[in-house]
């Protein structure tokens, strides 16, 4: 079942649907967020580029005004409801998402229609003090809002103490200058994006710290019989971005897991090939199950969900229903 229900809305682009208009202005919903902001006017730049007329709309989303940490509010589409349901009510014509905050579970009227392509998977640490991770003193405050970095994090080392914190990239910062934690981990392609990479202590490696599904990807989302957005979208779609995180929500998918258990993905297309590794673990990060599968690139859906059977044969199940009773 849908996490939301709406109905679809005529198409705006068939001439027999009243308020017809054959010179379309593509209206883009975003966030207001400072990041979410960036994203949505490098599409209205692109777009504009291509001789598209272009509008941009702000919308609010739950995610925007709340203060709890995600896993007590419910993080499925925290950051996306409200942008698809006017996506639905044909408000806007385009959703532009961190693809990450996107809910594999797909919406009847809506489609996927380009990733762009993708900045740097990684996580970075921030330290208030420039200390590595490694080189942290024992009882340090780590903030991160993600189960998925605080179980790596945990499993890594045991003897720091990892916290919530919740707010945009600045207020995060503003929080670890203040002394509320020592050192905080966020995604690099954020800081890329906003042009804060000066503040990167750390780029954590992929074996100890394997990213989030669609992580450093965007998602530019339209309803699936709007031809002409989708027509304008595809000339942003690249390819090779698009497989990788095509792998990588198919396994999400596939596991049920959502997005509040602690699960990593990275897909890697290199030629015709696509390479998915992915990681389940338990909150505490003391139960982690790992698995990797290599592919062809046309087939990315299939790699993700044979992966994903691969680590449900192991238990990953049984790991991602006690991290949900968990959180």
């Amino acid at each position: 079942m849908d996490y939301f229900s709406c109905p679809v809305a005529a198409h705006p682009l068939n001439p027999t649907c009243k308020g017809f208009n054959p010179v379309s202005i593509i209206r883009i919903g975003t966030r207001g967020s400072k990041l979410a902001l960036w994203q949505a006017q490098w599409v209205t730049a692109e777009l504009s580029r291509l001789g598209y007329e272009v509008q941009l709309k702000v919308i609010s989303t739950k995610g925007d005004v709340t203060s709890q940490p995600l896993s007590q509010v419910g993080g499925q589409g925290l950051f996306t409801k409200e942008i698809q349901r006017e996506l639905l009510a044909e408000q806007v014509d385009v959703a532009v998402h961190s693809l990450k905050d996107l809910p594999t579970q797909p919406i009847e009227g809506l489609t996927l229609a380009a990733v762009p392509p993708r900045e740097t998977t990684a996580d970075v640490l921030v330290s208030r003090k420039g200390l590595g991770f490694e080189a942290l003193p024992a009882g340090s405050k780590i903030g991160t809002g993600s189960s998925r970095r605080a179980a790596q994090l945990r499993l890594w080392r045991s003897d720091v103490d990892i916290l919530d914190i919740r707010g945009n990239v600045d207020s995060r910062l503003a929080k670890l200058q203040n002394g509320d934690y020592d050192a905080i981990v966020l995604a690099a392609a954020g800081l890329t994006r906003l042009g804060l990479s000066e503040h990167i202590t750390e780029i954590l490696p992929p074996d100890r710290m394997l990213p989030a599904v669609g992580q450093g990807a965007l998602g530019l989302e339209c309803r699936s019989e709007d031809t002409f957005t989708l027509t304008a979208l595809e000339k942003l779609n690249d390819p090779k971005s698009m497989a990788e995180v095509t792998a990588e929500r198919a396994l999400l998918l596939q596991l049920l897991a959502g997005c509040l258990a602690p699960v990593a993905a990275r897909g890697t297309v290199d030629g015709p090939q696509c390479h998915l590794v992915a990681r389940v673990l338990s909150l505490d990060g003391q139960t982690v199950i790992s698995a990797n599968k290599v592919g062809a690139a046309d087939h990315a859906a299939e790699i993700g969900k044979e992966l994903a059977d691969l680590m449900l044969s192991r238990g990953a199940a049984d790991i991602i229903a006690a991290a949900r009773q968990q959180a």
